[in-house]
């Protein structure tokens, strides 16, 4: 675990945290450390979930898959995020997402239990990190009501204009990255992706954008 204490401290969940705390609270939190190879499936629609996911090194992707196996991609975790936060915290409830291994990922999985349940010592960095979760819960919502708005659009056009702005608005450039490869983006926005090829080729050649692979520039 020593290996990743940076990625650990950097994450929004252990923000606050000190280096000495944190020795101290994974052991209270019983943090497990497990290694998964690519396209390997971490939790399964039907499952529960008792552990929260911290992402460590590598990516997984959180869908969602009807039983003719069609997938559509809710959001992607890479080194430092949580994934599966919300289903933990509830419960008993029963996941209807799956997280896949992008890549070869490890992953931290941490008790849900010992996070809500102050220990007998009642460390102040205990409750730091409860005040922390909650501000992952509430990333998450919004991520969610990011993707909603996104689907919300009518057309594939629509789709990829309310998807690019957003990201542009969130990095304040028109130049920049997307997290997700041709098909992932077209199983995130619920659109074929030769109709999402066509599409964003219509606007490169209107004058709307530029692209290469993941790299987008917009032009306004």
């Amino acid at each position: 675990m020593k290996y990743f204490l940076s990625v650990i401290r950097a994450s929004q969940l252990f923000s606050g945290v000190t280096e000495t705390e944190l020795t101290s609270i994974l052991a209270c939190l019983d943090a497990k450390k497990i290694s998964f190879p690519k396209e390997t499936y971490l939790m399964h629609i039907g499952d529960t979930a008792e552990s929260i996911g911290l992402v460590l090194s590598g990516s997984v992707l959180i869908i969602q898959e009807d039983i003719w196996g069609n997938r559509q991609i809710l959001s992607k975790a890479g080194p430092g995020q949580t994934f599966a936060a919300t289903f933990a915290c509830a419960p008993g409830a029963v996941l209807n997402i799956s997280v896949v291994a992008e890549t070869p990922v490890t992953v931290m999985f941490l008790n849900v239990k010992r996070i809500l349940t102050m220990c007998t010592a009642a460390c102040s960095y205990h409750s730091r990190i409860i005040r922390n979760l909650l501000g992952e819960l509430a990333r998450h919502n919004l991520l969610l009501g990011e993707k909603v708005s996104h689907m919300g659009q009518r057309t594939t056009r629509a789709k990829l204009m309310s998807y690019l702005s957003n990201q542009a608005q969130k990095r304040g450039a028109y130049e920049f990255d997307i997290p997700f490869s041709r098909q992932q983006l077209a199983d995130y926005l619920a659109v074929e992706r030769s109709g999402l090829s066509v599409e964003l080729c219509k606007m490169r050649d209107e004058g709307l954008l530029e692209f290469h692979k993941s790299h987008f520039v917009l032009k306004v």
